[in-house]
């Protein structure tokens, strides 16, 4: 009955996850990535929101690569974007000494998000990218809370 119970959270929670994001044209991936952080940092919003903090520095960290490589692409060519990306990661070398600021595969998630979306470069499409990743976020809380209370009960 537990393992059924279980499947049946689950499930419930993913299809209505994936009927909402297909529904407002989101990137389920994006959604379901965000779903996934949430378990693999932590499984607690207290423990969860730094890594959530970075997952969005991240896409900002995407915004900047971005930016910066328009600039310098004109200049020097296609070697404009492999050198803004190595100077930018580069630097996460140093930024993640930052207590607070040290997990890098959040940054990674953000800039996979970012650079899987490729939002235009303006503030709407990307502030837009919160909306699927914090639906994500609140599907992962529904689940995990699910959960908890079938194995609590049953």
């Amino acid at each position: 009955m537990k393992t059924f119970l279980t499947a049946l959270v689950m499930g419930l929670c993913g299809a209505l996850a994936v009927f909402i994001s297909f529904s407002m044209g989101w990137a389920t991936w994006v959604m379901f990535l965000a779903w996934i952080s949430y378990y693999l940092f932590g499984k607690s919003i207290k423990v969860y929101v730094p890594s959530f903090l970075q997952i969005i520095l991240g896409i900002l960290l995407g915004v900047l690569i971005q930016s910066m490589a328009s600039l310098l692409v004109p200049a020097m060519g296609a070697m404009g974007f492999p050198l803004t990306v190595f100077v930018l990661i580069g630097s996460l070398a140093y930024v993640t000494k930052i207590n607070g600021l040290n997990n890098i595969p959040a940054w990674f998630l953000g800039l996979i998000i970012f650079f899987g979306v490729h939002p235009e470069l303006q503030v709407i499409p990307v502030l837009g990218l919160l909306v699927p990743i914090v639906t994500g976020v609140i599907f992962a809380l529904i689940n995990d809370t699910g959960l908890k209370y079938i194995n609590t009960k049953f």
